[in-house]
This record gives structure tokens, sequence and C-alpha cells, in this order.
């Protein structure tokens, strides 16, 4: 075989050592349901969020300071959510946290809501358009926000061991209800979830 001839086969073979390796690099997608199981990295993830959000929601509205409340003013009360801080090892969205208790805060019936302080500072902004461009009939007049009675806020932790492939991570959720009218705390709940992980190769 000439060397030109060589040549050329190595190239065609080199060509389809690439196609060969484009086509097995192709991901495979699954649609999966939303509400589906399925921890891939044993991190934070969806399921947790929601898990744990319901189960604090129930706790806080099966407590006594809402029928107090209730029994005090004749009205439902109304809630903020605060800040949720993230302090543990790794990153936790949690505006998507802070999302899932307002949905089931509100889907309960049981207390209304308020816009959190950033949602207020872009619907004050948008007050103040429409008292200069809007018409007298259909803009929104300034002063009559709805004050909340409570602030929801609260803390992710983690704890991590891990020893030899296998890793324990321990997550605690701490959330607490404080009243708006004198700070004091009507509502501590907690939520811990545990996962083990076992693989070769594990690292922190």
């Amino acid at each position: 075989m000439s060397t030109r001839c060589f040549r050329n086969l190595l190239s065609v073979l080199l060509v389809l050592s690439l196609v060969a390796g484009v086509a097995a690099c192709k991901p495979v997608v699954k649609r999966e349901a939303v509400d589906s199981v399925k921890d891939l990295s044993g991190k934070w993830n969806d399921v947790d969020s929601r898990k744990v959000s319901q189960e604090m929601i129930q706790d806080v509205l099966s407590q006594r300071w809402l029928s107090k409340f209730t029994s005090k003013t004749g009205k439902m009360p109304t809630v903020i959510v605060g800040k949720v801080r993230n302090l543990s090892h790794e990153h936790i969205n949690t505006r998507t946290f802070i999302a899932d208790i307002e949905r089931a805060l509100i889907n309960s019936g049981e207390v209304s809501f308020v816009a959190s302080s950033e949602e207020r500072k872009e619907i004050r902004s948008e007050r103040k358009d429409q008292d200069l461009h809007a018409s007298e009939e259909s803009r929104k007049e300034m002063g009559n926000e709805a004050g909340a009675d409570f602030m929801l806020k609260g803390t992710i932790n983690t704890i991590i061991d891990a020893i030899e492939g296998e890793q324990v991570r321990f997550y605690q959720v701490d959330l607490t209800l404080i009243d708006l009218a004198n700070n004091r705390k009507v509502w501590v709940g907690q939520q811990k979830i545990k996962k083990s992980i076992e693989r070769s190769g594990l690292r922190l």
C-alpha cells in the first residue's frame, strides 16, 4: 500500500471514530413525573424542598397560635416569609424552598399572604408610575398596603460524615414564626432528612 493510500485510510478511520464518539455522547432524555422521587447525587433536591415545606406548614397551621389570633382579632392572620438562610455545605436554592412554603401557606386557606420586601419594591415602583401615567379611575393609591402580622424565617443546615466510599448527609431545617407586633416567637418548627450514599471514589 502506498503512503498516500495509507494516509487516506487513516483519515477515513479518524473521521469514523469521531462520528462514533459523537454518537456515543448523544444524551438520552426521558420525561419524569414532577412529583417522582429520584435521588442522583444525594444532595438536597426538589423532593426534599417540597416534602419539608409541606410538613412544616401542616405543623405550623395546627398549633394554638392560629386559633388564639383568630379568636382575638376575628380575622385570619397575615403572614410574610422572610429570609431562609442556607448554612449548609452545599449550594441550595432557597428561593425554590421559599416558593414551596408560600404555595403551601396560600393553598391552606388558613392565612392571608403578603408580598416579600423585594416584591413590594417592584409593586411600589409600579404605583408611582401609575400615579403619573394612569387614569384617575384605574390608578392605585399609595398607603393602602396590607401589613403582615407574622414573619416566617429560618435556616437550612447540614452535617456530613464520610468514610471509605460511604457518606451520610444530615439536613436540618429550622423555621420560626415571629409576631411582628412584639417580636415573640409563636412557633418553632424543625424537620430533618438523613441520606446514606454509597459509591466508589466518593469525595466530599
